[in-house]
């Protein structure tokens, strides 16, 4: 471990002290679930002992809690289309990082939850009382269903439609399920004033507001402490990319400064 000049521990080493301690108490947590279920037969739907488990043990745990319902829910999806393929885990590592050796229980959760008789709407209700309508907390879940959805480049139909019912779901009004899905569909073409959240009658004042709002909704101090993983990192990489290249693209047409 590093230190100051005066032998005392710097900033920086407890920012990844803090981090691998994050880190690791959130695949020991998927571990336990795993383990947990894996070690029960017959038991009841999976989903509402699921979400017992993570209020049992970790509540207030934001960051198990949002990998669990991320898990449940792509499984979920994974049928949305009619065909569940066999490359799940390498579509949720593109949202987050599963560090060698932890694969087999992300594989484990995924099957549960794709056997469960439970429908997908149970468990977004579920996921949903969890969270307590924190807003924060469920648009990053959602928002990470929307990129498992479109990993392979084409979100289905029916893959969309499941997304809109998880958001209505979810309590998350028109407008925001817009911003999310702006970054990943193309209705009609794309679209930059939908991932800015104004419409294209608002003034340029409006819009640079807009802009910066959602610039400052996508820093990560603010979705870390309502329960995103560090792991999940690159939902807001991804989201601040979206929302910078649709202010670029409408600064030019406006031809802004």
């Amino acid at each position: 471990m590093s230190a100051g000049r005066d032998g005392s521990r710097t900033s920086i080493d407890t920012a990844m002290e803090d981090t691998v301690e994050t880190g690791s108490r959130l695949w020991a947590g998927l571990a336990r679930i795993a383990d947990f279920f894996g070690d029960l037969t017959g038991v009841g739907p999976f989903c509402e002992a699921l979400v017992e488990r993570v209020r049992e043990w970790w509540a207030g745990d934001g960051e198990i809690a949002f990998t669990v319902a991320l898990i449940s829910l792509s499984a979920k999806m994974a049928k949305a289309d009619g065909v569940v393929t066999t490359d799940e885990i390498e579509t949720f590592r593109k949202v987050v990082e599963i560090p060698p050796g932890e694969e087999r229980n992300v594989e484990r959760l995924f099957d549960l939850a794709r056997r469960d008789v439970a429908g997908f709407e149970a468990h977004a209700a579920r996921i949903a009382a969890v969270a307590g309508g924190d807003a924060v907390f469920l648009g990053d879940v959602l928002t990470g269903l929307f990129h498992i959805a479109a990993a392979d480049s084409y979100l289905h139909e029916a893959e969309l439609a499941f997304l809109e019912r998880v958001g209505e779901i979810f309590g998350l009004d028109r407008s925001r399920f817009d911003r999310i899905a702006g970054g990943f569909v193309r209705r009609k073409g794309p679209d930059p004033y939908r991932v800015l959240g104004v419409s294209p009658d608002a003034t340029d004042q409006e819009v640079k507001a807009a802009w910066r709002r959602a610039a400052t909704a996508c820093h990560p101090d603010l979705h870390f402490s309502h329960g995103l993983p560090r792991e999940a990192m690159a939902i807001l990489d991804d989201q601040m990319a979206a929302v910078n290249a649709a202010w670029e693209r409408v600064r030019l047409e406006r031809g802004l400064s």
